[in-house]
């Protein structure tokens, strides 16, 4: 699933954004294209997100 294809609102867990990140770097040999990096960008920004919200949630 794309980071631009899930459902506005939804918010996946950090783990499962890292665990598509991980899977990025392994499908593209660790040299990402134009559009990998793109696809890159937006999971770490929802990364990001989800790890915001952990720590909103744990305080």
């Amino acid at each position: 699933m794309s980071p631009d294809s899930r459902t506005p609102g939804s918010v996946r867990s950090a783990a499962e954004v890292n665990e598509h990140i991980r899977a990025l770097w392994l499908r593209t040999g660790g040299t990402l294209s134009a559009q990998d990096r793109t696809e890159y960008e937006l999971l770490v920004v929802e990364w990001a997100e989800a790890i915001r919200e952990q720590i909103i949630e744990a305080a």
